[in-house]
């Protein structure tokens, strides 16, 4: 058997977050020592939320607990094709509950947003934001995956992350950096998100899953056979050892997948 994924669990959000940050600043550095930036794909849902607890409390050690969002560069796992100031606007979450926070003292970050001129032509939205991602990469013919140095992803209940679903055709899609969704099950309809292999070509991958609402598929993902084909378990197996998941006691209620002591 290979490597396998990382599982950490922790009493609450709280106690989560604070081992979540020494893990982000780790990759930061690692990042700023490859190319002088950390380049990160972040989610939406609750994971704004947690980032902020993680990242905006005061270091508590010297420069290698340092938080420099002037070299980052913040791209959008996946994103809704509405207005930047909507309410389901991924964009909108991580504003409100990080980038308006921020002190100055920590710097600004690079945020690349979706063009909203798209919305109604949500392949066109898809390809303008791989544009986005070749400026940073390099073209795309001479780096066939980019590689961030961290994705930040979530779990939903059916297992689904970005925005690849169960048994959808996304899940297949081997080619483009950044694909449309107009069919998402979960409203709103019409969104774009990084492919599969995006996602398991990042230096790091971690998913942050809390509350007891996801115990069950966490359980299915981590513990069972079939539940290596939902998008999540896809990530896992693609990501092995790259993957850690961050999650709290009651998420992993019931689950038998063995935990590791320290990240």
């Amino acid at each position: 058997m290979g490597k396998q994924p990382n599982l950490y669990a922790f009493d609450d959000i709280q106690s989560l977050a604070l081992s979540l940050r020494p893990y982000i600043i780790q990759c930061q550095n690692a990042g700023f020592e490859r190319h002088g930036l950390f380049k990160v794909a972040v989610s939406g849902g609750s994971l704004p939320t947690t980032l902020a607890k993680a990242l905006l409390e005061p270091a508590g050690g010297g420069p290698e607990d340092q938080v420099d969002f002037s070299k980052w560069e913040i791209f959008f796992a996946d994103e809704r094709a509405v207005p930047l100031d909507h309410d389901d606007s991924n964009f909108k979450l991580l504003k409100a509950e990080l980038l308006d926070k921020i002190p100055s003292r920590l710097g600004q970050p690079t945020v690349h947003t979706i063009d909203v001129r798209y919305m109604d032509d949500v392949q066109e939205m898809a390809d303008q934001y791989q544009e986005a991602l070749m400026q940073s990469f390099a073209a795309k013919d001479s780096v066939k995956t980019p590689i961030f140095d961290l994705l930040l992803l979530g779990c939903g209940p059916d297992g689904h992350t970005c925005s690849l679903f169960p048994n959808h055709e996304l899940l297949r899609e081997s080619d483009a950096w950044v694909a449309a969704i107009e069919d998402s099950p979960k409203p709103p309809a019409k969104r774009i998100t990084l492919t599969l292999p995006v996602v398991t070509h990042g230096s790091k991958i971690a998913f942050v899953a809390t509350g007891a609402s996801k115990k069950h598929v966490l359980k299915e993902i981590l513990d069972t056979e079939e539940g290596r084909s939902l998008p999540c378990g896809i990530v896992n197996e693609g990501g092995a050892e790259k993957v850690s998941w961050f999650t709290d006691s009651a998420a992993v209620e019931g689950v038998g997948y063995p935990r590791r002591g320290s990240i």
